[in-house]
């Protein structure tokens, strides 16, 4: 069943299966030629039976590796040969039931979720981010920025689509670990309140926040979006709404529309797909996001029409993801040995096929981020899009290279 999978798909590069007796069988014509070493036949069978989950599975339990051109390339080539495979279209009645079961995500089950990828241990966050520890995607305005850079870049245009003004008040819903609080009170002089159902991010954010002097300006709570109740002229949500589910999503848009002033503008910046609707990955689901969800816009347009709220802006931010990724994989790769000790081998392979693997997803399965403006009247944000590009706007700058999030405690 392999060899007919491969022969029917391998049409880019070259991949090589090395047998555990050494013998080994070619697929493909070209470069790049990459190595699948197998170290137990029974890895084959189980990725013939459910590749989905058992590619990522086995890697992780160490029945195969990749060859010497790594992890990464290994799965490059092998996402970007085997993208129509999986893109079939899902049963409607099996993707309702998926997300009804997966996404239900109530409030207890929400901080369960969060708790279980966001409180691993805060060393290892600080090693493989960058500086400022934002854990979404960046805005590579030029290919040499670096990933701080292109960070901060991402934090000025969701501070130009947010349309701030001096002495605002904005809700940052899913805050992490306040970079981006810090940035619009710094840059904008707003007030912010962050909210996260993650204790070790809120920890973390509360002490930033002192140390930056910002305690004045910026708040921190424990909260669901569900839990908040205030009144905001801004609100903004990066990185979160993958979380919140899509029999949720109407409820999201009305809680945002709720506590929005009359006013008020909303920005949401969330993964989502460039494909009809679908279902999670099972091993992504397990071991990474329980209760993750990546969207079509048509799922987040129809519950996002059955509010008030209006649409004032979407744009797609494509291959940015895909080299943010990219450099999240090539730091951890250098602290690997450190995480080994810390963690385990198993903990590690598990990381960096995550890393890895959704990199090939941006990649070569229609992955992109959206970013959506809205708000409750057709004419609180400019009626053209010049404001977001134009000569007179501020300059992006790198923010100060704090000694809590540059370092914190056992930096190297």
């Amino acid at each position: 069943m392999i060899e007919r999978m491969l022969e029917q798909y391998m049409r880019y590069g070259t991949l090589v299966i090395r047998e555990p007796d050494g013998s080994r069988r070619r697929f493909g014509n070209g470069d790049p030629e990459v190595m699948l070493d197998v170290h137990d036949k029974s890895a084959l069978r189980r990725i013939a039976r459910d590749p989905g989950f058992e590619v990522g599975q086995t890697y992780m339990e160490g029945l195969w590796s990749a060859g010497p051109e790594g992890l990464r390339v290994f799965l490059d080539v092998a996402m970007r040969n085997f993208a129509p495979m999986f893109k079939k279209r899902v049963n409607p009645l099996v993707r309702m039931l998926g997300a009804l079961v997966v996404q239900g995500n109530r409030i207890a089950s929400s901080y369960r979720n969060i708790a279980h990828h966001y409180d691993v241990d805060e060393w290892l966050y600080r090693r493989f981010l960058d500086r400022g520890m934002f854990y979404s995607c960046a805005y590579f305005e030029r290919p040499e920025m670096s990933l701080e850079e292109a960070q901060q870049a991402k934090c000025a245009m969701l501070r130009k689509k947010l349309v701030l003004e001096p002495g605002m008040r904005v809700l940052d819903i899913g805050c992490g670990w306040g970079g981006l609080a810090f940035h619009l009170a710094e840059h904008a002089d707003v007030q912010v309140d962050g909210v996260t159902l993650s204790k070790e991010q809120l920890r973390v954010a509360r002490e930033e926040a002192k140390r930056r002097g910002l305690g004045d300006r910026v708040r921190f709570l424990h909260q669901d979006y569900r839990e908040h109740d205030d009144r905001y002229d801004r609100i903004v949500s990066v990185g979160m709404f993958e979380h919140v589910g899509s029999p949720n999503y109407e409820t999201f848009f009305r809680r945002v529309h709720d506590l929005l002033t009359d006013d008020g503008v909303a920005v949401l910046h969330t993964i989502g797909r460039q494909e009809p609707p679908a279902t999670s990955n099972r091993w992504l689901n397990k071991y990474i996001f329980p209760g993750g969800y990546t969207p079509a816009l048509s799922e987040v347009m129809g519950a996002l029409e059955a509010t008030p709220l209006r649409t004032t802006d979407i744009e797609y931010w494509r291959l940015h993801y895909a080299e943010t990724l990219a450099e999240w994989y090539r730091r951890f790769q250098k602290i690997r040995p450190d995480a080994v000790t810390r963690f385990d081998e198993r903990f590690c392979r598990m990381w960096e096929f995550y890393l890895a693997s959704c990199e090939g997803t941006f990649r070569w399965w229609d992955q992109v981020v959206f970013q959506i403006q809205m708000s409750r009247t057709q004419d609180a944000v400019p009626l053209t899009r010049d404001y977001l590009y134009r000569s007179d706007a501020p300059e992006v700058t790198l923010d100060p290279p704090g000694e809590a999030l540059a370092k914190g405690p056992d930096a190297a």
